[in-house]
């Protein structure tokens, strides 16, 4: 099954109630508009009420099913949201409230108190804005010091197959990420393999090495989360490092590898960085003809996603599923 199609499958099963911080937004609208319909999710758009209507008007859209919250004129929820925020983040209750006025962490908030089971952002709001009021108020989970992100990669003929489902991670937020970085990065990006997409995950960390066939400082970072990765996680898949040839191409790893269970058969590439992370996506979506869905957040005690500020009413559906599919688990 198409990824998108499993992943819309799933979410209908178990429909979750999704923020949107960025309720005047019109694709927003026609997304809610969407998610409805299809029985996806139950959307909350944060907003003046007024001003939501006018829009969904102008543009012929329905309303009905819609949750509709204005956080200015909010006096049921917004007292224990900062009671909440000022007493987790030890600050003042001045500070709270002037937080619990901006619909993204007003929208965080309704996550972490158990209002919504996740949130979308970031047509109107930028990457590093989601991201900031997130950690303020989702936070992170446990042992996680940053959150990362990945790709859903689909290849449309990968050699003898007819299609090949890849993760990629990290290709959006880790710049140069360190080894216990790159080892937490590995674990969410396969335990996301295996909840949304039923992939058994078989995790490479990738390099311009391969077992030792290159020395560099960079390399010891590599191997270093490997064995973090396997301490922490023992139930899956790790090796590295690895070529990224070694690491999905079974004939060139029987050459270039002894012994693995991971070298040939990898399905989660972990990338040594950002520069190699985005290029690498952008060289399988452009150039190789794969489907790319993402960027996908990790990290967070809740799920929460972001999205480009050129997203279409198609993109916004489909991250609202991933996140559906996120948190029925």
């Amino acid at each position: 099954m198409e990824p998108l199609n499993l992943l819309i499958a799933k979410a209908k099963s178990d429909p979750q109630t999704i923020v949107f911080p960025e309720g005047t937004e019109e694709r927003i609208i026609k997304a809610a508009r969407r998610l409805v319909d299809e029985q996806i999710a139950r959307p909350i758009l944060i907003g003046k009420e007024d001003e939501i209507f006018s829009i969904a008007l102008d543009h012929a859209v329905s309303l009905n099913g819609i949750k509709i919250i204005d956080q200015m004129s909010d006096d049921v929820n917004i007292e224990r949201y900062v009671e909440n925020y000022a007493r987790t983040r030890d600050t003042k209750i001045g500070i709270a409230q002037k937080m619990m006025k901006r619909a993204v962490s007003y929208a965080g908030m309704m996550v972490k108190m158990g209002d919504a089971s996740g949130m979308v952002a970031g047509v109107t709001s930028t990457t590093a804005a989601v991201i900031q009021y997130a950690s303020l108020t989702i936070g992170y989970r446990e042992g996680i010091s940053s959150p990362s992100s990945f790709f859903i990669i689909v290849v449309p003929r990968f050699f003898e197959e007819t299609e090949k489902i890849f993760i990629f991670a990290d290709c959006a937020v880790n710049i140069e990420p360190n080894a216990s970085e790159l080892a937490d990065i590995a674990i969410d990006s396969a335990r996301n393999a295996k909840q949304l997409l039923d992939l058994d995950p078989v995790i490479a960390f990738l390099s311009f090495s391969t077992k030792g066939s290159a020395y560099h400082s960079s390399i010891e970072k590599i191997t270093q989360a490997v064995e973090m990765a396997r301490a922490k996680c023992p139930d899956f898949k790790f090796d590295g490092e690895l070529q990224l040839d070694s690491a999905i191409i079974p004939r060139v790893a029987a050459k270039k590898v002894k012994e693995s269970e991971v070298a040939g058969r990898a399905n989660v590439l972990i990338f040594p960085d950002l520069n190699s992370g985005n290029i690498g996506y952008k060289l399988a979506q452009y150039i190789g003809g794969a489907s790319a869905y993402g960027p996908i957040l990790q990290g967070f005690n809740r799920p929460v996603n972001d999205l480009s500020r050129g997203a279409s009413v198609d993109d916004i559906v489909s991250v609202a599923t991933i996140t559906v599919v996120q948190a029925q688990n």
